[in-house]
């Protein structure tokens, strides 16, 4: 893990960055489109200050892409820890702290995090690996859960195609709070030699146990843990993969989970993403809501995406008709949702959290209302 030689947050400014690689075809910028109809309090928003991170030229560990965010939210504020790609198209992951939801107050000049597994006693040996976009290197696509006072972390190690792995860590909230790197020692929690991504953890204990998320399709399938110190290194959880005869029954177009559940007062709300036949090569965002006592229970789901790729911001980059997210937080009422889009920046979406529970309950999906 890179040591941080300070360990404080400063105001930084973004900039466009130089592409390392040629981008896809740009959509074109739509008009500004006005509309005389009052937004419905259920739909999702997008902040106008979209994308709410961009890369810069400096630091360049995130030069070319600052994407797929995760947050939490504690203390009055949203805390944002986001995938990085800069030199060497090695991913890291960077750190934001946001007092209103919709922008960025401040950015660690800093990575947080690489991704090392423990080799032996007294040695560290840098994974390097990626998943997505065609990159080189390190840790992707967090999600962040706070269970106490610890911030537990799921995320993506990759080390190659025939191995795509989940990987867990945690760190003290005082620890993570105060920004001191005290990263637990990651542990590959899914098996060797399958391809598994898009793994969540639950923010409470269900029956007394901790609970990861790990199958939407073609059934909701959890792990449950005493302890998530029995995910040590050796012991795995099994999932459906590519070689499983259950991998043919999934749902077309189904990706996975996004963020970590939110507890509702219908049952758990996730958040996941998936195409659609008519419309394929387009990550969209979904919603449903599980039993809050059995989350293998789908109770209700959303009939539309609740968020589509339908911006610039959103086609724009590395890969165009990108809407993924890894993180969402419920503060004052109020649903933020944050995302990478294009494979390239973080952007955030909101609604009024009853509002857009009861939307999804009554069969009307909350439909995402495109904004310039």
């Amino acid at each position: 893990m890179a040591a941080l030689k300070k360990n404080k947050i400063k105001k930084t400014s973004s900039k466009k960055a130089k592409k390392a690689k040629p981008r896809l075809k740009s959509v074109k910028r739509r008009p500004k489109i006005k509309s005389k109809k009052k937004v419905a309090s259920s739909r999702l928003i997008r902040s106008l200050s979209n994308p709410i991170i961009k890369p810069s030229h400096y630091p360049n560990w995130e030069s070319q892409a600052t994407f797929n965010p995760s947050a939490i939210y504690h203390g009055g504020k949203i805390h944002i820890v986001y995938r990085a790609i800069g030199a060497g198209d090695v991913s890291t992951l960077g750190y934001a702290i946001s007092d209103d939801g919709l922008t960025v107050s401040r950015r660690f000049p800093m990575p947080i995090y690489d991704h090392c597994l423990k080799k032996n006693k007294d040695e560290y040996v840098l994974q390097i690996s990626s998943s997505g976009g065609g990159w080189n290197g390190g840790c992707e696509d967090p999600r962040l859960t706070l269970i106490g006072g610890r911030v537990y972390m799921i995320y993506t190690a990759f080390d190659g195609w025939g191995s795509v792995r989940v990987a867990l860590s945690s760190i003290s909230l005082d620890d993570f709070i105060s920004r001191r790197w005290n990263w637990k020692t990651p542990v590959l929690i899914s098996p060797p030699g399958e391809i598994n991504k898009n793994w969540v953890l639950f923010p409470e204990k269900i029956g007394g146990k901790y609970a990861i998320l790990h199958s939407i399709s073609p059934e909701i399938m959890i792990a449950y843990f005493d302890s998530l110190d029995e995910l040590n290194g050796d012991t795995y959880i099994k999932s459906v993969n590519q070689d499983d005869p259950r991998w043919q029954l999934r749902s077309p177009g189904i990706r996975g989970a996004g963020p970590a559940p939110i507890k509702t007062k219908y049952g758990w709300l996730v958040l996941y993403h998936a195409m659609e036949k008519r419309d394929p090569n387009r990550y969209k965002l979904w919603a449903m809501i599980l039993d809050a006592k059995d989350p293998t229970k789908v109770l209700y789901r959303s009939s539309e995406p609740i968020l589509e790729p339908d911006l610039w911001y959103e086609n724009e980059g590395f890969k165009s008709g990108i809407v993924y997210s890894c993180g969402a937080v419920v503060k004052n009422g109020e649903l933020f949702v944050y995302y990478g889009g294009a494979d390239m920046v973080t952007c955030v979406a909101t609604a009024n959290l009853d509002a857009f529970l009861k939307d999804i309950i009554s069969g009307s999906a909350s439909k995402l209302t495109p904004k310039i």
